[in-house]
């Protein structure tokens, strides 16, 4: 009898170990199984470019998997329109440039920068080597391209223009769209473009001999940013937070090593497949001119940010100034 009660109560503590152990299992393993939260997260253009690096990396190398996200990428009409749908709650997160807070807030949008993805330039000054353009002034009665009259990028040469005493009625600029920018460049038939090294490299591709100015040494335009809307920034920031963790750890790969995030970026997206040098050459440009530097990555640098909404300002882009802590939040970003 007492051997009986004796072995029963070995089994029960063994089943009471089992269940312990189990106990100690089963969070993670029901963590795993959770389902991941879809996002939809809008780009001011197609996700193929290759400005998109970050964001395709971190889809690529399960960067928001391990978030607990699962990010789809859709497509708006430039960053305006992200702004736009983002305040108005079509989507949590967008793309954009980090100045189109400053025009977004001046038309009412509420959103914010949460994280600028570098401290120089999305744009440059591209211009054929052989026309020696090493200032904008010697842009003068001369014929530039830009994508658009109301893209960043053509404020961004505005900005050039101004700090050494030209203004737009001093130069020919061309809205040529987004292939003819670089394409009508690449021909000559113009002597510079106002492009982000997506075009550079484009152009470079169709045999242009180019120098390459950044706009930061006249006019300290800004890099990509992530947009959010005032609403989801107060009710969801873990949210807000994982998106830009995951973001940032997919530039800070190309940074780290463009050749292998080239790679890595071209198996994800294969619209380029073949093309990884290619690839690996933007990603370089990207490095030297926009993602270097930045002394907390994704950062805003809020008196760069000041400086350029009064240049919107004084240009009548917008009507007026907006507190610039409207405009933008390191929150997501300081310290992490």
């Amino acid at each position: 009898m007492k051997k009986t009660t004796f072995m029963i109560s070995k089994r029960l503590t063994c089943v009471s170990l089992m269940a312990t152990a189990m106990l100690t299992v089963m969070p993670s393993v029901a963590q795993a199984q959770a389902p991941l939260q879809e996002v939809t997260y809008l780009l001011p253009a197609p996700g193929t470019l290759p400005a998109f690096g970050p964001w395709m990396l971190a889809q690529a190398k399960g960067y928001y998997k391990a978030e607990g996200l699962d990010v789809k990428f859709v497509a708006a009409r430039g960053g305006v329109d992200v702004a736009k749908q983002v305040g108005a709650g079509n989507a949590v997160i967008g793309g954009a440039i980090g100045d189109t807070p400053i025009i977004a807030r001046a038309q009412g949008i509420p959103v914010k920068a949460v994280a600028v993805l570098g401290a120089g330039s999305l744009t440059q000054l591209v211009s054929h080597k052989d026309e020696r353009i090493e200032s904008p002034r010697e842009l003068k009665g001369k014929t530039v391209t830009v994508i658009s009259y109301t893209d960043t990028t053509y404020y961004a040469l505005l900005g050039m223009l101004s700090k050494v005493g030209l203004t737009k009625n001093d130069v020919t600029i061309q809205a040529a769209g987004p292939a003819g920018v670089w394409q009508q460049f690449a021909a000559k038939k113009a002597v510079a473009m106002a492009g982000v090294p997506d075009w550079t490299a484009s152009a470079m591709g169709a045999g242009a001999q180019v120098d390459i100015l950044p706009a930061d040494v006249y006019f300290k335009s800004m890099a990509q940013a992530i947009l959010a809307s005032d609403e989801t920034i107060q009710k969801n920031p873990q949210l807000i937070q994982k998106l830009v963790r995951a973001t940032l750890k997919g530039m800070k790969d190309i940074m780290a090593n463009p050749k292998d995030a080239a790679i890595a970026y071209v198996k994800h997206v294969p619209a380029h497949q073949g093309k990884e040098a290619d690839i690996q050459r933007v990603f370089e440009m990207y490095n030297k001119f926009v993602y270097a530097s930045q002394k907390v990555p994704g950062q805003m640098d809020e008196a760069r940010l000041i400086e350029l909404q009064k240049f919107y300002v004084s240009n009548g882009v917008v009507p007026k100034e907006t507190p610039a802590k409207e405009l933008y939040t390191n929150q997501f970003v300081t310290g992490k």
